[in-house]
């Protein structure tokens, strides 16, 4: 393996990024894609549990629409303050320790959920859910822009959410069987949901991210992960080439969140925050309702349920298509292309009650939605540098869930008072505003990418 100035004994600059980026995906990256896969695959699971338990707890605990609205809503609050934490800890503590911290967080309380014993200690118990469920998603998502190759982290953001996905229409499908056996076969589902912090198992094949250490300026700790990795990736793919040259990037310890008032961090965090906020309240409001609203029209809880699970089964194709594009178009015409046509899907949706029109305009909002998210995680995190990328990932994503505390009672409010259909026509025009905003204002990423890459390229040897 040739050597490079940065693996002195005492390197005055551990160069992560380009050491990083000249690396062949060996089994240390497939590695790490199944252990933030499993994270999400319980994510994904756990986020729809209330969903898919709330038809069943409106005939056993008289639990009203209102009500619903108010857990949904408050999960949402729940999700923020888990959001600008997890940036807080992240920088702090580390990234592999915050993913390890935020999944067994919300696995452990999506099991205290099993016990709850009204709507009142259900809320409480999926509000803290909700907060560790949102942290895990700002920290897996800055864990995988960090740990891959600029030119193809896209797609390894995509396939990790490709298997995670799998978690929504496996919930859904258990909650279908297990929900009308008794009064208590409901409890199942949030069990089901608290086998995340199984993700424990992979503490030790899972490394702290050199980048995060070098932007602490711990160089000596940033380049002992480096030769790990590398020594691992030469070992199964033979000699690495040379980096290129670092670039110097000053160290912080700290993060403050005045930081944020700069030009270069604030524009990209008002932005994404849009994006969240419109992704937010389009996706929950669609994922969230369609189960209770449905059985409010006269469909059978069963059936709800059921037509609901058969639609996520796209989720996971959804999230392979971006997979396919992610590192092929620019990120925002992606993004503003899929967001457009789930306007549409979802608009169809709302406005037929046929059984099979509803499953398949369903999966088609269900397909691009995933899509959809896949390429936000990957567009997210490249709009900053190492230093502001965690606390503007963290701060955006939290106020776009923090926007659906008024989601649900926007959502219980227009179907109270103008009909099933408006509802659709909310979430629709959510999702078109989106993708305009996206469109008009989105800085692109795609030149960035392709400079990383023919770095890799060139210092590969390649022609």
């Amino acid at each position: 393996m040739q050597q490079s100035p940065a693996h002195s004994a005492h390197p005055a600059h551990s160069n992560a990024l380009n050491r990083l980026n000249r690396l062949p995906i060996g089994r240390f990256h497939k590695v790490t894609l199944v252990a933030v896969s499993f994270a999400y695959f319980f994510e994904f699971a756990d986020i729809n549990t209330f969903a898919t338990t709330a038809p069943k707890l409106i005939g056993l605990w008289g639990v009203t629409i209102d009500q619903v609205a108010y857990v949904t809503s408050l999960s949402f609050v729940g999700m923020f303050f888990g959001s600008v934490c997890a940036g807080a800890i992240a920088d702090r503590w580390g990234r592999k320790r915050a993913l390890m911290l935020t999944t067994v967080w919300f696995g452990a309380f999506s099991f205290v959920s099993v016990f709850s014993w009204d709507i009142v200690s259900l809320g409480v118990f999926r509000v803290l859910t909700s907060a560790g469920l949102a942290a895990m998603t700002v920290v897996a998502v800055i864990y995988v822009n960090e740990m891959y190759p600029a030119a193809v982290r896209g797609k390894y953001q995509a396939y990790a959410i490709v298997i995670g996905i799998c978690g929504t229409p496996a919930t859904n499908l258990i909650a279908s069987a297990v929900v009308p056996l008794s009064d208590w076969s409901w409890r199942l589902v949030y069990l089901w949901g608290s086998l995340g912090i199984l993700l424990v198992l992979f503490t030790r094949r899972l490394k702290e991210s050199p980048r995060w250490y070098e932007s602490r300026g711990e160089h000596g700790k940033a380049d002992a992960v480096l030769r790990e990795i590398e020594a691992s990736v030469a070992a199964e793919k033979g000699p690495l080439p040379e980096p290129a040259p670092p670039i110097e990037e000053t160290p912080s310890t700290r993060t403050p969140l005045r930081l944020l008032l700069q030009k270069k961090y604030l524009y990209p965090t008002l932005l994404l925050t849009v994006l969240w906020v419109t992704q937010t309240i389009g996706f929950f409001g669609f994922s969230s309702w369609a189960p209770t609203l449905l059985a409010k029209e006269g469909f059978s809880v069963e059936k709800s349920v059921f037509y609901v699970a058969l639609t996520t089964v796209g989720a996971p194709l959804g999230s392979y298509l971006a997979s396919l594009v992610t590192d092929r178009f620019e990120r925002k015409w992606s993004l503003a292309a899929f967001g457009t046509v789930i306007a549409l899907c979802g608009l169809l949706y709302g406005l037929t009650f046929n059984p099979l029109l509803i499953i398949v305009f369903g999966f088609l909002v269900n397909l691009f939605e995933r899509g959809y998210t896949a390429l936000a995680y990957a567009y997210s995190p490249e709009l900053f540098d190492t230093r502001g990328r965690s606390l503007g990932t963290g701060i955006s994503y939290g106020l776009g869930r923090l926007s659906n505390a008024a989601g649900p009672l926007i959502v219980a409010a227009l179907y109270q008072s103008s009909g099933y259909r408006s509802v659709f026509f909310f979430i629709a025009g959510m999702w078109l505003a989106g993708a305009v905003v996206l469109a008009v204002f989105g800085p692109r990423t795609r030149q960035a990418q392709a400079a990383a890459h023919a770095t890799e390229r060139q210092a590969a040897g390649a022609p």
